[in-house]
């Protein structure tokens, strides 16, 4: 089945505007939700107060993308930002999910946004689908995260899209970008712990793919081969042609971003397996991170 019609909240966001391109670039009609007064033909506002999203706006698509969030880049996670960061997930998808479930089996699909960090904190294992979660913030999060999407109801096809840290100028790479730059970049805590990534590319690309294909449930979105922190940095300065010498030691990073920072995004060892993607027949055009780094430097400012 191709989509001829696709509902996207969060389209403002990084991974939702590249989406949203994508397909308006295959003649997909695409309905952007949006969190102001709607200025074009294509946007309906919601969640600027407290009515229900009415379901007729989901009525007829053949999936809803729900991308919401706030960034899990801005630092600190102060008490108050944690609980932004609760709510800007929480909030749009159980708005969605009641719509959808008022839908019954008319609902199009549900492709909702979650993340790796679902996995904690878990050295020596290779995660798949049915791994458990971890115990950090953010495996918390992810969590309630997945359970209030599938509140949509047996009715709806969910699927859970637990996306690993974006290697783009505008996801992970930033401030690793950044030092790099200034030649301060080095192994962060041990540096040996891996790193679940993905392309921007292959991102967009997956998530049309699972809108296309029969897949329900929980699925990483990362790539399929393993890297750790370091080899990730280094890497990156190779590419740019600078050091990377400086270590930055976990005490330091707990310090400097807090510890549930910290200790969500980048001390965490989660080699997270692309098992149900692969398995669903999808194949990456950037296998490593060393091609998505690349793919990633060579994109205009």
């Amino acid at each position: 089945m191709t989509a001829a019609h696709v509902v996207v909240a969060g389209a403002s966001g990084l991974i939702g505007g590249a989406l949203t391109w994508s397909l308006r670039a295959d003649g997909v009609r695409v309905t952007r939700l949006v969190r102001r007064p709607a200025q074009a033909p294509d946007e309906v506002e919601w969640l600027t107060d407290d009515a229900p999203l009415d379901p007729d706006v989901l009525a007829g698509a053949d999936a809803v993308v729900a991308l919401n969030g706030a960034s899990i880049g801005r630092l600190p996670w102060t008490p108050g930002y944690r609980g932004t960061l609760r709510s800007s997930r929480l909030a749009p998808t159980r708005t969605l999910a009641a719509a959808l479930r008022e839908l019954c089996t008319d609902a199009p699909a549900f492709l909702s946004a979650s993340a790796t960090g679902f996995y904690g904190d878990r050295p020596g294992e290779r995660l798949t689908e049915a791994s458990t979660p971890g115990d950090t913030f953010l495996a918390e999060l992810c969590v309630e995260w997945e359970r209030a999407a599938r509140e949509a109801g047996p009715g709806t096809r969910v699927v859970l899209l637990r996306t690993a840290p974006l290697l783009h100028r505008q996801g992970v790479l930033k401030p690793l970008v950044a030092l790099t730059q200034l030649g301060v970049s080095g192994p962060l805590g041990r540096g040996t712990q891996v790193w679940p990534w993905i392309s921007l590319d292959d991102e967009v690309r997956a998530i049309r793919h699972l809108i296309d294909h029969p897949v329900s449930g929980p699925v990483n979105l990362a790539g399929p081969t393993r890297a750790t922190a370091s080899e990730i940095g280094r890497a990156l300065a190779s590419q740019m042609h600078r050091p990377f010498l400086l270590p930055a030691p976990a005490w330091a990073l707990r310090l400097g971003l807090g510890r549930d920072a910290a200790d969500s995004l980048l001390l965490p060892d989660a080699d997270a397996a692309p098992t149900a993607l692969e398995a669903s027949g999808f194949t990456f055009q950037h296998p490593t991170a060393g091609s998505a780094i690349a793919a990633a430097l060579a994109e205009p400012r």
